[in-house]
């Protein structure tokens, strides 16, 4: 990582791009990465796509999704309260004593989730808030002047924190699923780019919107695409931090190394050639199962079609859907390196069929 990508990445994940608005953040990394390829795609609903090499017969994607959980203003009281749902997996249980941003067209808002405090509540009784009782408070005295803040049923808001690094060790903040995957695949292009590699494929770098609320931005734009192999980027669990059951969720720890998953979405031709790489290039990885599914966009680029040969290169992440998700600098660099190294790896011929 150098300067130009370190304030990249840092410009990115600050801004915010929740399901369904992900047009600044998308504006964003095109800017970053048109340097680096021969052209670009953007579809109707703001899937990012940067084209390498293009009109090659052989058809290789690399993703990652650009989606932030967030809420939507479903209710505004005569007072002047807001009331919220999801939009996506946001998680209530955190939401109070936060800071938001509602977006308007008019800019963007300062709320707080606001909460009746400790001395006036029954603790014996207390219960993990549900999203009907949560309430941002914009300060505002009458429903009319929320309105007049160009705050309205529909609007959409996104938790204030940003990123930071921790202990020299760490990257935190909000919206490192999956904006940090956005950032990976951009430094592969880069460094694709820096190294004058000229590959025997057509790549491209694909930032889907969506996916949070299932996997739709990729969904549109494999059918578009129709590769012959997606290698997709997402974060996965790290089980170390308390509350975790290893039995159940597996033990997978952040800062040893990228997450190589099984499962049926992933073809298993193209995961073995995966470890092969990171073998042979003694990048450490770690290995994960997953029931029925993988949750992540490689499913949809999987069963597009006629169906894609896909694997998913995963990043060890604590503390998922918070505005504290944590994630290891070397696993970043783990990924992007495996990432590289695969692309560099491929003849641009390859057949992954089971049987042929």
């Amino acid at each position: 990582m150098n300067d130009h990508s370190k304030a990249f990445l840092y410009e990115y994940l600050n801004n915010a791009s929740p399901t369904g608005f992900e047009s600044s953040g998308q504006q964003i990394w095109l800017n970053y990465l048109k340097p680096y390829i021969d052209e670009h795609i953007v579809d109707t609903y703001g899937t990012a796509v940067g084209v390498i090499n293009p009109g090659k017969d052989y058809k290789v994607v690399i993703e990652a999704h650009s989606d932030e959980i967030s809420w939507f203003v479903n209710y505004i009281s005569d007072d002047g309260y807001i009331f919220v749902r999801r939009n996506g997996g946001s998680d209530s249980l955190i939401a109070p004593s936060m800071r938001v941003n509602l977006h308007t067209k008019k800019g963007p808002v300062v709320g707080v989730f606001g909460w009746p405090a400790i001395h006036v509540r029954d603790l014996t009784k207390d219960t993990a808030p549900k999203v009907t009782d949560l309430f941002i408070d914009v300060g505002a005295a009458t429903k009319q002047e929320v309105l007049d803040m160009g705050i309205h049923v529909g609007t959409v808001c996104t938790f204030a924190d940003g990123l930071f690094e921790m202990n020299s060790r760490y990257y935190v903040g909000r919206a490192l699923d999956n904006r940090m995957g956005g950032f990976m695949i951009a430094e592969v292009a880069r460094m694709l780019k820096e190294n004058n590699i000229t590959l025997p494929f057509t790549l491209y770098v694909v930032n889907s919107v969506q996916e949070e609320i299932g996997l739709r931005g990729a969904e549109m734009i494999a059918r578009r695409l129709r590769p012959d192999l997606a290698i997709i980027t997402d974060v996965t669990h790290d089980t170390q931090s308390p509350k975790y059951d290893k039995k159940e969720q597996g033990d997978l720890k952040a800062g040893a190394g990228p997450v190589l998953c099984y499962g049926p979405a992933v073809q298993n031709n193209v995961l073995d050639f995966i470890i092969n790489v990171a073998e042979q290039r003694e990048i450490a990885f770690q290995r994960q199962a997953v029931s029925r599914s993988t949750g992540t966009d490689t499913d949809s680029f999987a069963y597009a079609s006629e169906g894609v040969a896909s694997a998913l290169i995963s990043l060890p992440l604590k503390y998922m859907h918070t505005t504290v998700e944590t994630v290891h600098i070397d696993d970043v660099t783990g990924v992007i390196q495996l990432m590289y190294e695969t692309l560099l790896a491929l003849k641009g011929n390859e057949d992954f069929r089971y049987i042929k």
